[in-house]
């Protein structure tokens, strides 16, 4: 599996936690649960991301723009996640800046997959694709079984 493949399917876990949070209401547990595994996958995924994706892209002057851009992306949603911690389930703030979570999420994701992949497309080998996604992926089975 290549590190786009290995990357698009936590995407897609990541993209069905928003959808079930959007249906959540109030101090409800599922809300309370449903965050703390957004929280935990969105996390580890950006830092593993960081590793084996953008840091390799950053070596090459082509993709070393988009690579931080998404970087500093990773750190607007760290920011959104932490004022929604500190905000009470209960109240429609929290709602607002659920909403606003997953805007940044679903548009990193979307610049990611759209433009990003096709830059890293053209600068890694397929060798290096490969490797890559073997390394995301060790990190990200290290990662979950130490924060499940």
């Amino acid at each position: 599996m290549d590190v786009f493949e290995a990357l698009r399917q936590d995407h897609d876990v990541q993209r069905e936690l928003l959808e079930q949070l959007a249906d959540t209401s109030g101090d409800e547990q599922v809300r309370r649960q449903g965050f703390a595994q957004l929280k935990t996958e969105l996390t580890e995924h950006a830092a593993a991301e960081e590793k084996y994706f953008y840091a390799p892209l950053m070596q090459h002057e082509q993709t070393q723009d988009k690579a931080r851009h998404s970087v500093a992306e990773h750190h607007d949603i760290d920011e959104c996640i932490e004022q929604l911690e500190q905000t009470d389930y209960s109240s429609p703030q929290w709602l607002q800046l659920f909403k606003e979570l997953q805007h940044l999420v679903s548009h990193h994701l979307e610049e990611e997959e759209q433009e990003v992949f096709q830059m890293g497309g053209k600068v890694l080998t397929d060798q290096q694709k490969e490797d890559l996604g073997g390394q995301y992926r060790n990190e990200m089975e290290k990662r979950r079984g130490t924060s499940n």
